[in-house]
């Protein structure tokens, strides 16, 4: 949600200027983070804190190097550290997200039910 009001206020004052880095980062967070948590709380799998915080960290690094590129992109240079950005932010994503269905099928195969 912040990110879309930022993404909103932008282009309110972004003099005709824009960048789909900023525009489309709200993304990112919709994508990889709240679809999937309410299909998996839809499906009745627990949630692990722990590979979500990683999870949730490896959104937060996309969705910074999303308004980071953009914002460069603009003022019309580049930098190689932004890749940082994008490598970190989906190892942590996809770390997090192995480690939420291992951790669950860990859960279902302990089960005395299965």
């Amino acid at each position: 949600m912040i990110c879309a009001i930022f993404g909103a206020v932008y282009e309110l004052f972004s003099h005709e200027v824009y960048s789909y880095y900023m525009i489309y980062a709200f993304a990112f967070p919709l994508l990889l983070g709240a679809v999937p948590f309410f299909i998996l709380l839809k499906a009745g799998m627990p949630f692990h804190e722990s590979a979500a915080d990683l999870i949730h960290s490896g959104v937060a690094a996309l969705t910074a190097g999303s308004i980071l590129k953009g914002i460069l992109a603009i003022y019309g240079t580049s930098n190689a550290l932004i890749a940082v950005h994008w490598i970190l932010g989906a190892a942590l994503t996809s770390a997090g997200w192995t480690a939420m269905f291992l951790k669950a099928r860990s859960v279902r195969a302990d089960s005395p039910l299965t």
